[in-house]
């Protein structure tokens, strides 16, 4: 073992990155984190995350969620779908749980657990940047990029920062859905009352996020026609999303925030050989249909704490260590991957057939609680539902 090396050093101080940091400190570990931003660099990112309440007990556990003051809680989530009959309700009153999630901007969560980092004195290197990091004479060698280039040796390397390194390897699924989501904040008539909504169209989804006294708005588009929409004013934006959505809220009233961004599925999972493992994005990037790709990641850094508090002395990073862990997950990743997939194939067909089978499926989610249960446990909680 080289007189440098580090047990545990984890590439990307994002919240799957903190969290795995985070349980590792708490369960008695050491890890240095290593972040590519300055460290003056402002946390003011106003994307919208959408947690499961899963992810909020992992965050409860780790001191995390009492920092976070404005979330707001998603309580009813309403399925549909565009010119046909069916719909399906899911509740967190059913679920007998005070929400079936939260939503909150990305920077508010990474500020939260940022502080919380500090406050657990998790060591920490900013303004470098992991280029490669592969196993190395019975170590993992870390490549630094950034103001002074250096190699680091350590245990067991975790990447967690979105997969940016120069060795980041193809991904053994790969599907680029020929969609763009167009975000935005948006004020209806009507107040959200916690609701959220999912309403398919041939076009794609449309998701309805309650963030604060507005709505989050998610609407996925062939690239085209996003360009388009990207384009309209304010009120031709509007119209069109009422055309789109109907009037469930009333009418739209405000638009702000806009931006877009391409979907595409990439698995690489989190299998790993001696060393080095992915977590997060870096294993798996989901289409945002059901909100499952962030929840996904943190489960895998809780998951992947657990493993290396609970490994051998000896074996951490071992083969045999990160083998049971891949394992642990892939039973988590791929029924999510497969029903995110399921839902935007299934609900983006214009097939007159396919669309009365969606309707029939709608109705038969509404009417049958068990099949309600199952969709919301597994929805929350994956695997473990």
């Amino acid at each position: 073992m080289p007189e440098a090396a580090e047990n545990i050093v984890i590439a990307g101080a994002g919240p799957v990155g903190a969290v795995c940091a985070l349980a590792l400190k708490q369960g008695g570990l050491d890890p240095l984190v290593l972040e590519a931003r300055p460290v003056d660099a402002p946390l003011s990112d106003r994307r919208t995350l959408a947690l499961s309440y899963g992810s909020r007990l992992l965050l409860e556990r780790l001191g995390v969620w009492a920092r976070i003051g404005d979330a707001t809680p998603i309580t009813r989530i309403h399925i549909s779908h565009r010119g046909g009959l069916g719909r399906a309700m899911l509740s967190a009153a059913e679920e007998k749980l005070p929400a079936l999630g939260y939503v909150l901007s990305y920077g508010e969560l990474a500020q939260a657990l940022m502080d919380e980092l500090k406050a657990a004195s998790v060591r920490m290197r900013f303004g470098v940047e992991a280029r490669r990091a592969q196993a190395q004479g019975g170590m993992a060698e870390l490549q630094l990029g950034g103001d002074a280039p250096e190699i680091l040796h350590a245990r067991l390397a975790v990447i967690a920062d979105g997969g940016r390194g120069e060795d980041t390897p193809p991904a053994k699924w790969s599907h680029d859905y020929a969609q763009v989501a167009v975000v935005a904040e948006v004020q209806t008539e009507m107040p959200h009352r916690n609701l959220a909504y999912e309403r398919f169209t041939p076009g794609g989804p449309i998701a309805l996020l309650p963030k604060g006294d507005k709505y989050a708005l998610v609407w996925v588009n062939a690239p085209d026609e996003a360009a388009r929409i990207a384009q309209l004013s304010d009120a031709d934006f509007l119209a069109e999303l009422q055309r789109r959505f109907g009037n469930r809220q009333g009418r739209f009233l405000a638009v702000h925030s806009r931006g877009q961004f391409p979907l595409r599925l990439d698995y690489r999972g989190t299998d790993a050989g001696q060393h080095v493992v992915r977590i997060g994005n870096a294993a798996q990037t989901l289409h945002p249909v059901a909100g499952q790709g962030f929840n996904l990641g943190l489960r895998d850094a809780w998951e992947l704490a657990e493993s290396c508090l609970q490994a051998a002395p000896g074996t951490l990073g071992s083969a045999a260590q990160l083998a049971r862990f891949a394992a642990g997950r892939r039973r988590d990743a791929l029924p999510g991957i497969g029903f995110t997939d399921f839902l935007v194939r299934a609900f983006s067909t214009t097939n007159p057939i396919a669309h009365h089978l969606r309707g029939l499926g709608l109705m038969a989610l509404q009417a049958l609680p068990p099949a309600r249960h199952f969709v919301a446990r597994r929805m929350l909680f994956g695997k473990n539902g």
